[in-house]
């Protein structure tokens, strides 16, 4: 019976049964990559496993029918790709520790492309799933030079199961729209409250380059003058109003907006409740009605759409009307933005309203406070928890009946930890970008960590830019 079933399996599949040793080990993957040095560049690929080798060291390979054969979807050489398409994913490769690899054999994708992707039990690239949209690029998964090791043993026929390691192709590409509307409008003047490091300065310069902000450093002139000329940057045509410190910076900041001298407010190298407490203090004259309240902006790759999450800054422990101008201050910048009716999510640890979890009982009012016009222009649905939120199939396994579930544009979070928590689990597992923002007082504040990247600076002086050019020309107050 064994027999004839083997002689019923392809050749590459016999082959694959057949055990093959090395002095390092087994192995079942396939040279069909080139080593070099750790240091030289290699094209753009991961490879199927991460680590070193065990075993002698010496380098080891399976022969090359243990593999199937090639198929249509992958590349044996880059000038067989369509024009434009790029390289998201790599063949296979063994290698011992401190060795990389070059791929040559590559899989293409077209630029246009979110893809889902598969590695089977080859760890070959397999598509499951790509949705097209002519706004966005493809770009490489990863790029640079990979070490690897061997597998331990020969596949399986369960493999396919244990090895089915999904991955989403990551596209940024949502803000862009954001970015090209701001800069055709005039640079916005900003103060750049104590920018006193590399990161803040250069990101205020880049600013002014793009066109987006025309920035005030207020802040110690000479340290500011010192850490750019440590950094080689220009600071021509950027005026420096000078103050002693932190504290003062942050005054001389909202003095400046107060007297409508700047537009916008920036953070530099100083703590963000420095620079708020200022903002909120009696003597200022940016306080609203409505309180103050932080928005991320996230484009995250496994998400459709931009997704909103608040406040992971500002309001530690908010009670039921403070979630209210929370849920509102969301809601214009969504308006702002184009969308006309945002989808409200507020969160809890589940979807049914609980005296002992007070989060449910906030949602449930909130909810109740929208259908009654006291939340305006959005549909706010709750309690839902996360996974309800964002995924209809995990509404759908859970019979709830929701305009909101699985579609939602903003996230309400129950309380600061919860909300910074979600986020940076986002930024760092999910490969979000996330652009901060300070709203509810009469200019908005730009609220940025020292471990963003440019793009996310960029992104949340766009957003302001657009926040008060939309709500002047709409005369709604800041």
């Amino acid at each position: 019976m064994a027999a004839r079933t083997a002689a019923r399996l392809p050749e590459w599949r016999q082959a694959k049964r057949a055990p093959h040793r090395s002095s390092a080990g087994r192995g079942f993957r396939a040279a069909r990559a080139t080593t070099a040095p750790a240091t030289s560049a290699g094209a753009a690929g991961v490879s199927g496993r991460d680590a070193s080798a065990k075993g002698s060291g010496k380098d080891f390979q399976a022969p090359s029918d243990v593999l199937p054969p090639a198929g249509p979807r992958r590349s044996r050489r880059e000038g067989s790709a369509p024009p434009g398409w790029r390289y998201p994913a790599a063949g296979p490769a063994i290698l011992r520790k401190g060795r990389s690899v070059r791929y040559h054999s590559l899989w293409a994708v077209p630029p246009s492309a979110t893809s889902l992707v598969s590695l089977d039990r080859f760890h070959q690239p397999v598509l499951r799933r790509q949705i097209l949209d002519d706004g966005l690029r493809g770009i490489a998964l990863r790029q640079g030079d990979a070490d690897g090791r061997g597998p331990k043993a020969m596949p399986t026929r369960h493999d396919e199961e244990r090895h089915s390691v999904e991955m989403t192709l990551r596209h940024h590409g949502r803000y862009e729209a954001i970015i090209r509307e701001a800069a055709s409008l005039p640079a916005m003047r900003t103060a750049v409250v104590h920018p006193c490091s590399t990161e803040t300065l250069r990101s205020a310069v880049e600013l002014k380059e793009q066109g987006l902000l025309d920035p005030v450093l207020v802040g110690p002139e000479h340290k500011i003058r010192a850490i750019a000329d440590a950094a080689e940057l220009s600071l021509a045509g950027i005026d420096i109003d000078p103050v002693e410190h932190s504290h003062a910076a942050a005054d001389r900041s909202v003095d400046l907006a107060s007297n409508g001298k700047v537009a916008a407010l920036m953070k530099g190298s100083l703590h963000s409740d420095e620079l708020l407490s200022a903002v909120v203090a009696p003597s200022s004259k940016l306080k609203t009605a409505r309180r103050m309240s932080h928005v991320y902006v996230m484009d995250i790759p496994a998400y459709d759409k931009l997704l909103i999450v608040t406040d992971a800054a500002i309001n530690i422990q908010p009670d039921l009307d403070q979630k209210h101008d929370i849920c509102q201050n969301a809601v214009d910048l969504m308006h702002l933005l184009g969308v006309e009716k945002p989808l409200v999510a507020v969160l809890a640890a589940v979807e049914t309203v609980s005296s002992k979890m007070p989060s449910t009982l906030d949602a449930a009012a909130l909810t109740v406070m929208a259908a009654r016009g006291q939340i305006e222009g959005a549909i706010v649905d709750g309690p839902l928890a996360f996974d309800n939120a964002i995924s209809i199939e995990a509404a759908q396994a859970k019979y709830i009946a929701s305009p909101v579930a699985g579609q939602a544009d903003i996230l309400l979070v129950p309380d600061l930890e919860a909300g910074n928590m979600l986020a940076k689990q986002l930024i760092y597992f999910a490969g979000a970008d996330a652009a901060g923002l300070v709203l509810g007082a009469r200019v908005p504040i730009i609220l940025t960590s020292r471990a963003d990247p440019a793009k996310v600076r960029t992104a949340s002086a766009a957003l302001a830019r657009l926040t008060a050019a939309k709500r002047l020309e709409a005369r709604m107050p800041l």
